[in-house]
């Protein structure tokens, strides 16, 4: 059985995320596109911030590769709009900080 296809971190290959963790590929982040997933693994948390995104006002904490260090992305702990609720508890990935592996 071949292995489950993985996004890692892009500077030490440490496993982030599963292929199909993946909920979307149409999100920007600070470096650009970004994608969403429900979980993500071997990874720290920085400080809850809130912070004021394109669309609405968020609680996130950064997350950070576990092995190396490397800022990943958030992860979205609470969203001010009823319309934004379902990315709570789930994961922004910056295109740039991960890479496939399939």
């Amino acid at each position: 059985m071949d292995p489950p296809a993985t996004y890692r971190c892009r500077n030490c290959q440490t496993p982030i995320a599963y292929r199909d963790e993946l909920l979307s590929k149409s999100y920007m982040a600070k470096t650009g596109q970004a994608f969403l997933f429900s979980d993500a693994r071997n990874i720290v948390f920085g400080q809850k911030q809130e912070t004021n995104l394109i669309t609405g006002v968020y609680t996130i904490a950064s997350i950070f590769c576990s092995n190396c260090g490397e800022e990943l992305g958030w992860k979205y702990l609470q969203a001010s709009e009823a319309r934004q609720k379902f990315k709570e508890g789930k994961f922004i990935l910056e295109l740039s900080k991960i890479s496939k592996h399939f």
